[in-house]
């Protein structure tokens, strides 16, 4: 399985739109070659260079298997019809939360990553990323990732 998004090369910078310092909208992704046997995806977008451990941008559960890609500004509400639920991330919010590293630091890495899963998971929506990782637990038959750079202006 692999993961991709149109709106920037893996290891690339992400767009300033995608950011705090922009529009703060989710970019498209695209994935290919899930397993036959999928009950449904996760992604979760983390920067792990955050000053104070890895923070987490965006928690997106029980998307449909159908789907194989997800569009640009998914809407920060805790259920999208047709996309799946959405959970709290380290902002405290509902949905995506774009890089806002430090201006003092230089460019974070931001990994989304995507877990198919052989059963969706039996959580409400605005659950927390602990809540996410232990549901998930013994469910991931396969995973992947693309990472993007962001870093502010001094």
């Amino acid at each position: 399985m692999r993961i991709e998004s149109p709106a920037f090369r893996n290891e690339d910078t992400i767009p300033v739109k995608y950011t705090c310092d922009g529009d703060d909208v989710s970019p498209a992704l695209r994935w290919f070659d899930p397993p036959p046997n999928v009950k449904g995806f996760v992604l979760i977008m983390e920067d792990p260079d955050a000053p104070m451990g890895t923070f987490t941008h965006w928690i997106l559960y029980n998307i449909p298997p159908s789907l194989s890609e997800l569009p640009e500004n998914i809407p920060k509400r805790p259920e999208v019809q047709g996309i799946g639920m959405q959970g709290v991330n380290d902002f405290g919010r509902i949905g995506y939360g774009g890089p806002c590293p430090p201006k003092t630091h230089p460019p974070h890495r931001y990994y989304f990553r995507l877990y198919a899963l052989d059963s969706m998971l039996n959580l409400k929506p605005g659950a927390g990323l602990s809540e996410v990782k232990r549901a998930m637990n013994g469910h991931v038959i396969a995973e992947a990732y693309v990472m993007g750079r962001y870093g502010r202006r001094r």
